[in-house]
């Protein structure tokens, strides 16, 4: 997997509503749609919504890089000054992201597809 910016999460608080508009933008609807993530593939690109992620605190769309090995990325980034915002959680199926905060307060988020 090429390390590279393939998934954009955004934070919504009504679901619903975010459901209808992204369907608009994005010309079809969800290929997957539960209560905790919304997510189309759209040419390559993942767009999710996600109705807890201002609980989880995000404050805005976050975007994630596919990596290989997300806990020495993880550690990279940690031991490079990123503050931790999420360490590498499992989310299904293998898969895991995380996220971490640059100096400058901009999220980073990482994701390993599982197996």
């Amino acid at each position: 997997m090429a390390d590279n910016f393939k998934a954009i999460i955004y934070p919504v608080k009504d679901v619903e509503k975010a459901k209808s508009l992204f369907t608009a933008l994005l010309g079809a609807p969800p290929e997957q749609d539960t209560p905790y993530y919304v997510g189309w593939s759209i040419g390559g690109q993942n767009i999710g919504l996600n109705p807890n992620g201002f609980d989880q605190g995000m404050t805005g769309p976050v975007p994630y890089v596919d990596v290989a090995d997300i806990k020495a990325r993880f550690d990279a980034l940690v031991a490079a000054g990123a503050t931790v915002l999420q360490e590498p959680t499992d989310v299904g199926g293998g898969s895991q992201i995380a996220a971490v905060k640059d100096a400058d307060g901009n999220t980073i988020g990482l994701r390993s597809a599982g197996a």
